[in-house]
């Protein structure tokens, strides 16, 4: 394998549902997928890559996260994002952030302009509005996703995108409006760091599904840790939703080694996906 290949994948969650249509999810996806391909053949970093994906998907209200969230119970949006890059180990991440439209973009901030990894809650919206950030003006018209009640059981989709650049540099970055029905202040995996977000020099990893179990289980580096020590990539990441299953949560993740490497398994009925693997091939599914 050509030691400059690009891989990336990116996922637009593992709520996937047999009755329902994705017509419009999945040629978006290939686009955002081929527009990281011309970015990283330009010479884009992956840290750039993964969060430029993260954004588009936060922005085109088709994914549970960004404009496509729903409120929790008290009618809130809190918004959580997270990214990492491989080659420096730095992180940044949101937790219930809430008037800013997109969370990658503060996680981003976060990472570059603090000394911290994660801020929540009004002290992250406050950091936000300290930076200059685009906040949502009118909540109302900014959030897309209407779902009713008897639809949105156990509905989740959390974004995300893996990174592996020219250089060899990896990273991932992830987003979510987390899972339908939730409480004020509910936190999920994403924005933790370990468990819905890695990233390291043989490895990066970003996950979905019913953030609790994946937090249980530390997924995201448990993968990484397992791949670390000799394990094959599809072996461990399938041990992993095992571990999620035997728990009782359902999900998936996408993970891409040092290598090229992708590996995009899930546990659910579907998860959105696409791909572009080290030999050139570009691809979209749902199933």
């Amino acid at each position: 394998m050509a030691n400059n290949c690009l891989s990336v994948a990116l996922h637009g969650g593992a709520g996937v549902r047999r009755d329902r249509d994705y017509g419009r999810e999945i040629p978006h996806m290939r686009g955002l997928i081929e527009a990281a391909r011309d970015r990283l053949r330009g010479g884009a970093s992956a840290l750039d890559v993964a969060v430029e994906t993260v954004a588009a998907l936060e922005a085109s209200g088709l994914y549970v996260a960004g404009r496509g969230a729903a409120p929790n119970t008290a009618g809130k949006y809190e918004l959580d994002a997270s990214l990492m890059d491989g080659s420096t180990r730095k992180a940044g991440a949101v937790a219930a952030l809430q008037g800013f439209q997109s969370p990658i973009q503060v996680a981003r901030a976060v990472m570059e302009r603090t000394s911290h990894v994660m801020l929540a809650g009004e002290g992250a919206a406050a950091f936000a509005a300290e930076q200059g950030l685009a906040r949502i003006e009118n909540v109302e018209r900014w959030f897309s996703r209407g779902v009713p009640e008897e639809e949105s059981s156990g509905l989740h989709g959390t974004v995300g995108c893996v990174v592996r650049d020219a250089e060899g540099r990896l990273a991932a970055a992830t987003s979510t409006g987390g899972t339908y029905g939730k409480l004020p202040g509910r936190v999920g995996d994403t924005p933790v760091i370990g468990a819905g977000t890695w990233a390291d020099d043989r490895m990066a990893v970003s996950c979905t599904g019913v953030g609790e179990y994946f937090l249980r289980t530390a997924a995201a580096v448990q993968l990484a840790l397992r791949v670390q020590f000799g394990e094959r990539v599809a072996e461990a990441a399938d041990a992993v939703l095992g571990q999620i299953a035997a728990l009782g949560g359902d999900g998936g993740l996408i993970a891409v080694t040092a290598d090229g490497q992708l590996a995009m398994p899930w546990n659910s009925e579907g998860m959105k996906r696409a791909w572009l693997t080290a030999e050139g091939e570009i691809g979209a599914a749902a199933f």
